[in-house]
């Protein structure tokens, strides 16, 4: 059989995964609504290894990237989960405080994926924390599925005090200058936006593909970059409003919306990756943070 491409794959696959990645689905009605796709000599099997994530071949920057300077540190969150791990990135050689950026991993803890977004963060001239959701049920269990049960079980305002407390933590930090950002992808596109509306001194907020707050907007300081997915109807269906919201109170945002991508469209280990969306997002997103936290 010759090697799958995403072009093989019906959007109902992507959707269908989309379903089960959220927890709207159980594994097994996921596995059987699965097993409808499987013909044309493709298998349950196969069509599962294409649609699940390849942590091993698809990392960018590897951990111990001579031009980075990462460790894992612990930091208060009293008003969430207490002790929370993550990942400190910055460049090996930098002589001045750089400005910071708060990544916010999805709906499964801190797997490899998100510290190499975080890798990247740090690589493009930020100080970087990737923090780990699920340090108080032990942390990021090694995979997405029991990773996704565990984050399930934590409170989701808790958790947004956790992000908080890390912006206090890398604001305070001796290497950066005290302007932080934050962004974020799926729950943690929803942290970047809710983080933006609780709090003041946020430098600037960029959410993937996040939900997005009802109330409060009117307190939002932090100017916006927001990246949605064509396909990622989900998503988008709460974004009329939320803009209709943000130009009432005059706020600073620029929104994309890139054709033909799905919800987890920068996710480079799964194949609703969309490489020309995901570059140009990335690239737009560290403009950004270039301009605003300088």
């Amino acid at each position: 059989m010759k090697p799958l491409k995403k072009e093989d794959i019906k959007q109902e696959v992507f959707d269908l995964y989309d379903d089960y990645a959220h927890n709207r689905v159980s594994r097994r009605l996921f596995m059987d609504k699965l097993s409808t796709y499987a013909v044309g000599g493709l298998t349950v099997a196969s069509l599962l290894s294409f649609i699940s994530p390849d942590y091993v071949k698809k990392i960018q920057i590897k951990p111990n990237d001579p031009k980075l300077k990462s460790e894992y540190i612990y930091y208060d969150s009293p008003k969430g989960g207490g002790s929370i791990k993550g990942l400190l990135s910055r460049p090996a050689d930098t002589k001045v405080k750089l400005p910071g950026i708060i990544v916010v991993h999805e709906n499964r803890g801190l797997n490899p994926h998100i510290e190499d977004v975080g890798r990247r963060a740090g690589l493009a001239g930020f100080i970087s924390l990737a923090p780990d959701a699920l340090t108080p049920l032990g942390g990021y269990p090694g995979n997405d599925d029991d990773g996704r049960e565990l984050q399930s079980k934590r409170n989701r305002d808790e958790m947004l005090e956790d992000f908080i407390a890390a912006f206090e933590y890398l604001k305070a930090h001796p290497e950066c200058s005290g302007k932080v950002g934050v962004v974020g992808f799926c729950f943690g596109g929803w942290i970047s936006n809710m983080m933006a509306v609780k709090v003041p001194g946020l430098g600037a907020s960029v959410p993937f593909y996040g939900g997005q707050p009802t109330e409060d907007i009117e307190k939002i300081n932090a100017p916006l970059l927001l990246h949605f997915g064509e396909l990622d109807t989900r998503v988008n269906e709460g974004w009329p409003a939320y803009e209709e919201a943000l130009k009432k109170h005059g706020k600073e945002y620029k929104a994309y919306i890139y054709p033909k991508a799905n919800h987890g469209f920068h996710n480079d280990t799964t194949p609703r990756y969309d490489r020309e969306a995901a570059e140009l997002a990335w690239k737009r997103t560290i403009d950004f943070f270039r301009k605003k936290l300088a």
